[in-house]
């Protein structure tokens, strides 16, 4: 490990998943030499602290990348388009928080408690997987492991921090309008370039991202894709529904599977869960104890409970997952990913 830190550039600094990289590469004491921070042509200027100095933002160019190792990218896909692979050019790896490049098969899709092996193969870009998928992986994988799978079913409650921070102010708007008695105006969700905006304040909406061909939101096919991705499990059966709620931050999933060997107990699988690494099981419904989205923010791990067999199914196993968005999501996977990358001496 170089001994005075790495250089290393945030892009999309100014965006509610930079602000979180940079509060997470601080409080993880990321080994650090120079930094920059970087964003759109209308947030150059801006200036952020860090670790009590401040930094001013800077456009985000292909010469921005002279002399940086890693590079953190979440400023939206077309601008990782453009511009990770200039970064490579350069020098840098880039670790990219969008969707731009999670299903080239020349990229790896990681998240480290789970298949960090995968970062020796890269090219330059390493891709973060959608935040709805990294949860659900991070609970999957010590089940995969001992008992197999076989199926995947997922519906999501998905918070609206996930589409940004104009999102966040809609909810907050929509809500104090409401209670006042007033109307409410939708202009962003569920998709801020879609034909139809609805209310999300006291409603929940089945639509995350924009419909496919197949019925399906392009969410939904993040999660069925990238999973089996993650799990090197092309012939895994997965299905997911994805629900915006009126919620700030953190995730909820309910997740159904099949294993592949039957009779495995619910206790099992919690000792299975209270192992894995990045998880913590909460499960004592004696005294009502399961993960909420309200406790999760702000934590680095990702929560199962109300883990119990299928009444039906002999190798079926329902349970409940949550977790911090903005945290393990997006901002926490991506530093962990870099960690990572230091740790297997994979940085020049």
């Amino acid at each position: 490990m170089s001994t005075n830190g790495y250089h290393v550039a945030v892009v999309g600094a100014t965006g509610a998943v930079g602000q979180q990289m940079l509060v997470t590469l601080e409080k993880r004491g990321f080994p650090i030499a120079s930094l920059k921070l970087l964003s759109s042509k209308r947030s150059a200027g801006k200036e952020i602290t860090f670790k009590g100095e401040s930094y001013t933002v800077e456009e985000a160019t292909p010469e921005s990348f002279e002399g940086v190792q890693i590079a953190l990218f979440s400023a939206g896909g077309s601008v990782s388009k453009a511009l990770a692979p200039e970064a490579v050019k350069r020098g840098a790896i880039v670790v990219d928080n969008t969707s731009a490049f999670r299903m080239d098969p020349e990229v790896p899709l990681v998240v480290p408690e789970v298949n960090a092996a995968d970062l020796r193969g890269n090219k330059g870009i390493i891709a973060n997987p959608n935040c709805s998928t990294i949860q659900m992986v991070a609970a999957l994988e010590p089940i995969r492991q001992k008992l197999g799978l076989k199926k995947v079913i997922v519906s999501t409650y998905q918070a609206v921090s996930g589409a940004g921070l104009e999102a966040v102010d809609e909810l907050k708007s929509q809500t104090a309008d409401l209670l006042a008695g007033k109307e409410a105006k939708p202009e962003i969700l569920p998709v801020g370039g879609d034909k139809k905006h609805y209310q999300i304040a006291f409603n929940a909406i089945p639509q995350i991202d924009v419909f496919q061909e197949n019925g399906y939101t392009f969410e939904e096919m993040k999660m069925m894709n990238e999973t089996k991705k993650i799990l090197h499990m092309a012939e895994l059966q997965v299905a997911a529904t994805c629900v915006r709620l009126p919620i700030e931050t953190g995730h909820s999933e309910s997740v159904y599977i099949e294993t592949e060997q039957e009779g495995a107990t619910v206790d099992e699988l919690k000792s299975l869960l209270s192992d894995a690494p990045g998880v913590t099981l909460q499960d004592d419904i004696s005294q009502q104890v399961y993960p909420m989205a309200a406790n999760c923010v702000g934590e680095d791990d990702v929560f199962v409970g109300r883990i119990r067999r299928d009444l039906d199914q002999a190798n079926g196993y329902h349970f409940w997952v949550v977790s911090d968005n903005l945290l393990k999501g997006a901002a926490l996977n991506s530093v962990q990913i870099a960690e990572s990358l230091i740790e297997q001496d994979l940085l020049s």
